[in-house]
C-alpha cells in the first residue's frame, strides 16, 4: 500500500528536499505541500494524507495549533491523519504539547534521510516515532518544566496495570525501543508488544508517544531518573 504524504514548512528548500527523497520511494506519494499551517490544515483536508509532515514554527498558523485542528476536526470531518512533527532543540516544549495533543511523534530536521524515510513508514503503520536517543534526552526535559505530577485520576488510572504493565510503561517511558525492553525483562519482543498493547487500551491512550507523556504527568517517571 501507497503511503500518502503532505509536507509543511515555511522553508521551500526543506520542502522540496523532503518530497524528493520521499517521492523517490516506492512506497511513499508526496500528495500535497503547504508553506504555513493554516495551508497546511487545509491541503490536508482536502487531500486525505496516511501522514502529515508538519513542521513546528511557521507563519499564519504555527505547527503545534495545525496540528490540533488536523487531529481534533470539528463535526464532519472523519479523516484523522497521523502527524509527524519537524522539531529542533529550541522548540522542544511546543514539541511537547504536540505530543500531548496526538502526533505520533517527533524527528528532527537534521536527521539523516534514512531516518525520515523510515519515520514515515513507522508513524504509517500506526507506531508511535519516539527514537530512544531523542527520547532520553529530550522528554525528560519536557517533564521537568511541567507542573507537579497530577495524582487525581491520571494517577489512579495506573492502579488498573498488571506489575509487569506498569514495568513495560515505565520503560517506555524512559526511552527503551521494543527489543531493549525485551532484553532487560527477559521476554520475547512479541510479548513486549502484547504487553504495550494491553497498556495502551487499559489507559485509553492512542499510542506509544501518548503513553510516555502519560507516564510522566501520572509520576510514575520522573526527570533524571535511570
Amino acid at each position: 500500500m501507497t503511503i500518502r504524504v503532505i509536507i509543511v514548512d515555511d522553508q521551500a528548500m526543506v520542502r522540496a528536499g523532503f518530497a524528493a527523497l520521499l517521492a523517490a520511494q516506492p512506497d511513499i506519494d508526496v500528495v500535497g505541500e503547504a508553506p504555513d499551517g493554516r495551508q497546511g490544515v487545509d491541503v490536508a483536508r482536502s487531500t486525505h494524507p496516511d501522514v502529515v509532515l508538519m513542521d513546528v514554527r511557521m507563519p499564519e498558523l504555527d505547527g503545534l495549533a495545525a496540528a490540533r485542528e488536523i487531529l481534533h476536526p470539528p463535526t464532519g470531518v472523519t479523516h484523522r491523519p497521523k502527524v509527524l512533527m519537524l522539531t529542533t532543540f529550541d522548540v522542544d516544549d511546543y514539541v511537547y504539547e504536540a505530543l500531548r495533543a496526538g502526533a505520533s511523534g517527533f524527528l528532527l530536521k537534521d536527521a539523516p534521510p534514512a531516518d525520515l524515510i523510515a519515520a514515515v513508514r513507522v508513524v504509517a503503520a500506526g507506531e508511535a516515532l519516539l527514537a530512544p536517543s531523542v527520547t532520553r534526552r529530550l522528554i525528560a526535559d519536557f517533564a521537568a518544566s511541567r507542573p507537579a505530577p497530577r495524582k487525581d485520576t491520571t494517577a489512579l488510572r495506573l492502579n488498573g496495570l498488571t506489575p509487569r504493565e506498569t514495568e513495560v510503561l515505565e520503560l517506555i517511558a524512559r526511552g527503551l525501543s521494543n527489543q531493549e525492553i525485551a532484553d532487560r525483562l527477559v521476554l520475547a519482543e512479541q510479548t513486549v508488544k502484547t504487553h504495550i498493547g494491553r497498556v495502551l487500551a487499559k489507559l485509553d491512550l492512542r499510542d506509544r508517544a501518548q503513553a510516555v507523556v502519560f507516564a510522566y504527568e501520572s509520576g510514575l517517571v520522573t526527570p533524571g531518573t535511570t
